[in-house]
This record gives structure tokens, sequence and C-alpha cells, in this order.
């Protein structure tokens, strides 16, 4: 009676994804970071996928035109469904613009096909004469496959890592300053974490109030000079964060700015700022709060302009790719899917966070790791954590007036301790206390 059932799959979906891609090239991103070509079920849909992809990595602009010709080019019109097929899913996606849940329901299909097919195999094996603990391994195998929905990671041998390893020892060697990545703009912090380094996932956390979009800000603005900086701002419109960002590459009253209260000098200071600025690979957005998009995006970036560095404000906001059953998974799922950008795409992430009220309730301030807030995972899955503290906040008699410690408490590469550096609140910047010389 099973086997008269039919494999789990869903043609409106399919045609839904395929229509989306072939009105808008740059839906493929969000689709390939999630499907492959395997996950469609019927074969014309796969050749269909498989085609638009090869134009796109030739980098041909597709629309119905081009992708018709390609596909009479290749001698499959009739492989693919027709041409009536192939114009049917352009006009239909024109109507289509829920890309995210057709993913969804393709992936999710694929992978109950998969399972099903590995259910097949582990009743074949379990018949055989063989050890149980054989079965039992090789069903752990194929399930894992499944459960990472993509190819395990390349395995390299030792010489091919080593050598690479080498290369890169070579590189520091040669290098003008003492940091391996971008820098920071703070001597003492880049000193500390080796700069900004591509691969890393860095989280800055705070309480509300103690200056971490001002101080993340700081760093994208003196990082621009060299990188690509990419910021997506959840919590604040771009006119907003273009404000601080401005008042601090100025040093002109941040309230000044906001109100629209400027004198002839601070005027011209903004029009110097505005042309070093325009000239500077910054790309800021404040729309988007899905992850998978921000993944998308971030690869689409990387690609047409490079992209070095992203700053997202902050982890709290951001949607996750699927619903989970708590809140704290569902950051864990994020945090762990930021790390794996930061490796995949060879950037630095970083990533804006909340302190729990724990640190209200001591009689020292100052956060620890365990006050990251909703998720353990964070701890685990950054590179570098950095905690921002204003002693003043807390105790308005306090010796540190206009100073912000900075404490390093996670640190996978190097030493965890607290830099100082001196906080300039009207003009939303950080200034080292330690001076280059």
């Amino acid at each position: 009676m099973s086997e008269l059932r039919k494999l789990p799959y869903s043609t409106d979906a399919e045609e839904a994804v395929l229509g989306c891609i072939i009105n808008n090239i740059d839906k493929l991103l969000f689709v390939g970071d999630v499907l492959d070509i395997e996950d469609f079920y019927w074969e014309k849909n796969k050749l269909i996928f498989k085609i638009i992809k090869k134009l796109y990595e030739k980098n041909i602009n597709v629309d119905l035109i081009t992708l018709l010709e390609e596909i009479k080019a290749s001698g499959d019109v009739e492989v693919c469904g027709g041409i009536s097929y192939i114009t049917k899913l352009s006009v239909d996606g024109a109507f289509n613009n829920n890309i995210n849940d057709y993913i969804r329901i393709i992936k999710d299909k694929a992978n109950r096909r998969k399972l099903i097919n590995v259910g097949k195999e582990i009743v074949l094996k379990s018949y055989e004469e063989c050890e149980v603990n054989e079965v039992i391994n090789e069903a752990e195998d194929l399930l894992h496959k499944i459960s990472n929905n993509k190819n395990l990671e390349n395995i390299e041998p030792v010489k091919v890592v080593l050598k690479e390893a080498l290369n890169k020892i070579k590189e520091t060697c040669t290098l003008e300053d003492d940091i391996l990545g971008n820098s920071t703009g703070f001597l003492e912090i880049d000193e500390t974490i080796s700069g900004l380094q591509k691969g890393d996932f860095i989280v800055i956390a705070a309480r509300p109030s103690m200056g971490k979009t001002a101080f993340a800000l700081n760093i994208g603005q003196y990082a621009s000079k060299k990188a690509s900086v990419l910021i997506f701002s959840i919590e604040m419109t771009k006119k907003q964060l273009m404000e601080r960002l401005l008042s601090s590459k100025c040093l002109i009253q941040f309230n000044n700015i906001k109100n629209g209260n400027l004198n002839d000098e601070e005027i011209s200071k903004l029009v110097l700022s505005t042309n070093d600025l325009e000239n500077r690979k910054v790309f800021i957005d404040d729309k988007t709060t899905n992850l998978l998009e921000m993944k998308a995006k971030c690869r689409y970036l990387k690609i047409k302009e490079g992209l070095d560095i992203v700053i997202i404000d902050y982890l709290q906001l951001v949607e996750g790719m699927e619903k989970s059953y708590s809140r704290e998974q569902e950051i864990a799922k994020i945090s762990r899917e930021l790390k794996k950008l930061a490796k995949n795409l060879d950037v630095t992430v970083i990533v804006l966070s909340q302190l729990s009220r724990a640190a209200e309730q001591r009689n020292d301030h100052r956060p620890i790791l365990s006050d990251l807030r909703e998720s353990g995972s964070i701890e685990q899955d950054a590179d570098i954590i950095m905690m921002l503290y204003r002693d003043e906040y807390y105790n308005k008699n306090s010796k540190d007036k206009n100073i912000a410690e900075i404490i390093i408490g996670k640190n996978r590469n190097g030493e965890v301790r607290t830099v100082k550096l001196g906080w300039i609140g009207k003009y939303q910047r950080f200034a080292p206390l330690v001076r280059r010389s």
C-alpha cells in the first residue's frame, strides 16, 4: 500500500520559484543559498534551474528572452516543457512575491523524499546479513547529510592546508602594520584582536544607551577607508544612522545635526565629509530584517561590489529563516548562521547584541559573558565578544567621566582584556586614549 503513495513534491512552489527568478534574477541569490538542483522534483524544472544558474555565472542578464535562447541553443526545449511552459512560468512569476515560503516548501518536500529513500535503504540493509552497528552508522551518516541541507564541507589533505598556512604566515610577515585584518581605528583594540579579520564573527554587546551603535559606526567608518562595509540597520532609519555617522566624522554636535541648527562652519564641515564618504564603499539597508534576505544581499554585494565587513544592528531584532519553539532556539540558529556567513563569504561579521538586566542587579554593573541575552550559543559561536561599560551611567560621581570600557570578554585567538576609550557623547564618538606615534 505504501508503495502506491506519491513522493512529496509541490509543483506550484517549484513553478513559482522559477517564475520569480526569471522576472528578477537577484532572487537567485535567495534561492541558491538554500536550494540545490536536486531539490526540484520535476526534471524539466531541474534543467531550467540549472540553465538559469549557468547564465548567471556567465554574467548574462537572465530574463525570458535570454533563457529561451539558451534553451533553444542547447536543444532542450522539449525537455524543459516547451516554449509555452517556460513563458507561463515567466507570466505567472510576475505575480508571485512570497519567494521565501516557496523555497521552504520545496526544501521541505525534498528533505522528505530524501528521508523516504534513506528509510528504504535502511530497511533493505536491515534484511542483509551484516553487522547491526554498520547499518546504524550508515543510517546516521545519511541522516546527517539531510540535516545539513547542503553538502558536507570539503575535506582537504594536510599538505594543502599546510601550504595555505605557510603562505598566510609569509603574508603576515610582510605587513606594514602589526595587524592581520582591517583596522578598527583604535590601536589597543587592533593590537588585542589583530584587527577585523575575515571569517570572524564579532559581537558588540551592551545595555541600552551605552553607545554600541555609535561604537560600531565608528569602527565601520574608519574601516571604510580601505574596506567595503555593509550596514543592516534594523532599529534606526538610514537618515538617523547617517546623522550619527556625520556627527562623529565631522565633530558636530549630534543634536545640532538632528535639529538642523548649523552655522556656516559646520555646514562646510558637512560638505567636506559628504564628499569624502561618497567615494567610499559604504552601503546601508534599513528595510531588511529577515536573515535569509540578509545573506542573499551580502552574497549579491560580494559579487557585484566586493564586501569586507557586515554590521548588523542588532541581533535580537533579526528574524530567523524558520520559526522555532522558543526565541532562544531561534537566536541560537541565527547566531550559527551568521558565523557560517562570515566564513563562507570570507568577511567580518559584526553583530550588536543586547545584554540582560542581570548586570543591573549586581553591585558591580560591569557586564560579563553570561549576561548575553537569550542564548548561550552567542558566546560559543562568536570569535570575539566586546562588551561596553560606562561607569558614569550608573555612578554620577564616577571618577571615570567620559570614559568607556571596552571589555574584550572573549578573543578566540588572543588575550582577553579591557581597553579604555574616551566617550564624547555629543559627537557620538569614541576616541583612543593612547595616540598612535
